[in-house]
């Protein structure tokens, strides 16, 4: 009887600091439309979520057909997020096929956007990642949801968005300090598609290319006759090719006006782990450092 009350009062601190410990919260189940934002959101929500990106790395976002495997993924997910402005065409269908109930977290709201001419129509410039600026906007809204769907760990998410903001800014000043010391007329490249209109802007860089925002639209011999022109009176000495598109196109344009190869560029995907782009933080420096190598040779 004494040996049964000594392991009792042994055992009952142990049992009352457990008993203290606050029941750590679920792990949430995410999905991300494609795998730039999934890396985001997965540096916000660090060892508290689990990221499902709907398309895979070097996946074409714009041309992206979902597999009965990305429903079953949306139907049990307790948060999903999109960037938006027109980038994810196919989500409203694959949230029917899923029987999903929720509301995708639309992670671009409150981004200054930029608008273009496409086939006679203006457009908003869905590409808003290219711009580390912006993907801090990602980065409130991201917490923002996260931290209403998990409020135990509330604390623990805005832990991470203040460390990766500091992280965004970084890469923002890199890219300032790669391109600020290149002469303007010299900050001109083709690539494959309108991709990146935002980079451009924050870091003057002029983006020539012959398809639109989206790579599901097609150049007219005319529009690509008139792109080459444009290529010759400007100069533009370099072209680069994209991860997740047909580089044929760019390449004919640039046999037509002799423009070198650059290299390859990841903008609307991430490469796989094996690859030089398997973070956004990696992607966007790799795109600096590739541009602005090539800018910096032709001047």
């Amino acid at each position: 009887m004494i040996s049964r009350r000594l392991l009792l009062s042994a055992a009952l601190p142990v049992l009352m600091v457990l008993s203290a410990v606050p029941a750590s919260a679920e792990t949430l189940k995410v999905v991300a439309s494609f795998t730039v934002l999934a890396d985001v959101v997965r540096q916000v929500g660090g060892d508290h979520v689990k990221v499902t990106s709907l398309v895979g790395p070097n996946g074409d976002p714009h041309e992206f057909e979902p597999s009965p495997a990305d429903a079953k993924a949306l139907n049990a997910a307790k948060v999903t997020f999109v960037s938006g402005e027109g980038l994810e065409g196919w989500m409203d269908r694959l949230i029917t096929a899923s029987g999903y109930k929720g509301k995708p977290i639309t992670v671009s709201e409150g981004i200054n956007t930029r608008t273009m001419e496409e086939d006679g129509k203006t457009v908003t410039d869905p590409h808003v990642w290219n711009s580390p600026v912006n993907v801090k906007i990602w980065v409130a809204n991201i917490e923002k949801a996260l931290s209403a769907a998990d409020p135990a760990d509330a604390a623990a998410f805005k832990a991470n968005a203040e460390k990766y903001t500091k992280k965004l800014d970084e890469l923002d000043a890199y890219a300032h300090s790669k391109f600020d010391k290149i002469a303007d007329n010299s900050r001109k490249v083709l690539t494959s598609h309108d991709a990146f209109g935002y980079f451009g802007r924050e870091y003057n860089v002029s983006f020539l290319a012959p398809l639109g925002l989206s790579t599901e639209s097609e150049a007219s011999a005319a529009d690509v006759a008139k792109l080459i022109e444009q290529i010759k009176q400007e100069r533009v000495k370099t072209y680069f090719f994209e991860n997740s598109n047909d580089p044929r196109l760019v390449k004919q344009v640039a046999t037509a006006t002799g423009a070198k190869p650059g290299g390859e560029l990841y903008v609307e995907s991430l490469s796989d782990t094996k690859g030089p782009a398997p973070t956004y933080e990696k992607m966007f420096r790799y795109n600096v450092d590739q541009l602005s190598a090539a800018m910096a040779k032709s001047s």
